[in-house]
């Protein structure tokens, strides 16, 4: 009886030669506690998160108005004349008015004034009514023309608003005179000044209160207080002597409303 014959041994691929050697390394790696480059955990290999920024709180703040004013003599003077005339018609109103007009420019020209500083600042014609029982009539036309005169030479601001209302005659109106300065820049600075000074010296006081110091300026805003206002003259003087006047103080006002940061 014949005996079987052996199998003989399958040959090895380099494929599964292969496939035993990466185990067989792995293995040994993972034993001995080896870090393999490639095989740390994905926790490991994420950064460090980045701690959130801390956002600093708005800095306190404190705001305050001030005001400053500033005084100055005034060296010319704005004369607001005219003439006004009532007639049964219109045609015969604008005449009256028309030669009182010429009357009043020439006499203001004989005065110095120059025709740079004459302008007209309204002109009109209105129909006049008289009420009775509840009834309008018209009675007339009223036609009317007011001048703004600069008189630059302040001492002869009396004698150029008599001479213009002795050639107006009864047509002649008195509306009112303005005492200024011709630059207000310096003025207006001063005024300024002493405003933001009053505002800084409001902040200080309340930074003080609060036990805080004063920091840096943040705004400030201005606004303007207002021009001098006109000197009403009467409506009629002597004639033969000019309308006295009396100039005084021009006055120039600033308020400013500032903030500033307390430290």
């Amino acid at each position: 009886m014949s005996a079987s014959p052996t199998a003989a041994p399958s040959p090895t691929t380099p494929t599964t030669r292969a496939s035993v050697t990466t185990r067989a390394l792995v293995a040994t790696a993972l034993a001995g506690g080896l870090l393999v480059a490639g095989a740390l955990p994905a926790a490991a290999q994420s950064p460090a998160p980045v701690a959130a920024g801390v956002v600093s709180p708005a800095p306190s703040t404190v705001s305050v108005t001030g005001s400053g004013a500033a005084t100055a003599a005034p060296d010319m003077a704005v004369v607001n004349v005219g003439v006004e005339v009532t007639a049964p018609t219109a045609k015969a109103a604008l005449a009256g008015q028309s030669a009182a007009a010429k009357a009043l420019l020439a006499a203001v020209k004989r005065q110095g004034v120059a025709d740079r500083d004459v302008r007209t600042e309204n002109l009109t014609l209105n129909a006049v009514h008289s009420y009775e029982n509840g009834v309008a009539k018209l009675t007339g036309y009223q036609a009317a023309q007011g001048f703004s005169v600069k008189v630059r030479d302040l001492s002869r601001t009396g004698a150029v608003i008599q001479a213009a209302m002795d050639a107006a005659g009864e047509a002649g109106r008195i509306n009112g005179v303005t005492f200024d300065v011709e630059d207000s820049t310096a003025l207006r600075n001063k005024a300024r000044a002493a405003a933001f000074q009053d505002a800084r010296r409001k902040a200080a006081q309340f930074a003080k209160l609060s036990g805080r110091e004063l920091g840096r300026l943040v705004s400030i805003v201005e606004s303007d207080a207002g021009r001098p206002t006109p000197v009403e003259m009467p409506p009629g003087a002597a004639a033969d002597e000019a309308v006295p006047v009396a100039p005084g103080q021009i006055q120039d006002q600033v308020t400013v409303t500032a903030v500033y940061e307390l430290d």
